[in-house]
């Protein structure tokens, strides 16, 4: 244990998520060594994020603005709507250049065990955002774990008597990866959206 504010300091990275305590005082021991310009820098970035940057009254993606830049754009394909669990997603589906419509971002998934419920996501504003009509495909793209696919599961249940499409991304064994480090759910998907080889190509189900 060290004192005073390098403790305090290692204390907080302490809780950031991925960081342990030997990283988090790895952190500290880099920061008190550094110039003093670059932690002034890295304290003002830290600061303006915590007053500037907030989350879209609309999507709930990170945003500067009440409506995030993907929300304003009006180039974007209103009739889909792709939910994901966390804003990151929408930045990983981005790089992809694959999708051009909207996005709800639900702040997290269904997980008994850590008490997160529906009630705890943005799903009641995702149906609210499908009141109108405009919306006729939602697309499910929850992380491809047993939390992820019960928040899919709950969604379908929940969003097909709207009459709206709903669909799943494709998921299933990554291209050079190995059967034996498959988990589950990862493997079960891989099965169930095989596809035939030849002429006829097309989903077996």
């Amino acid at each position: 244990m060290f004192e005073g504010p390098i403790q305090d300091l290692i204390d907080e990275l302490a809780r950031l998520p991925g960081i342990g305590p030997k990283g988090a005082q790895r952190i500290a021991f880099h920061i008190l060594t550094a110039e003093t310009a670059d932690v002034e820098r890295l304290a003002d970035v830290l600061r303006h994020v915590a007053e500037k940057v907030r989350f879209c009254d609309r999507c709930f993606n990170i945003s500067e603005e009440e409506l995030c830049r993907i929300c304003r754009d009006p180039r974007r394909d209103q009739t889909t709507i792709c939910v994901v669990e966390e804003s990151k997603d929408v930045m990983a589906i981005e790089r992809t250049n694959e999708f051009r419509g909207l996005y709800h971002v639900l702040g997290g998934a269904i997980s008994p065990i850590d008490n997160v419920g529906p009630g705890d996501l943005h799903i009641r504003e995702l149906v609210i955002r499908l009141g109108d009509g405009t919306v006729t495909e939602v697309i499910l793209a929850t992380d491809p774990n047993l939390e992820g696919e019960a928040t899919a599961a709950y969604l379908s249940r929940l969003l097909v008597p709207l009459g709206v499409v709903v669909s799943r991304l494709a998921s299933g064994l990554p291209v050079g990866g190995d059967l034996e480090y498959a988990d589950e759910v990862t493997l079960g998907r891989a099965f169930a959206g095989r596809r035939r080889l030849g002429e006829s190509a097309a989903v077996i189900g």
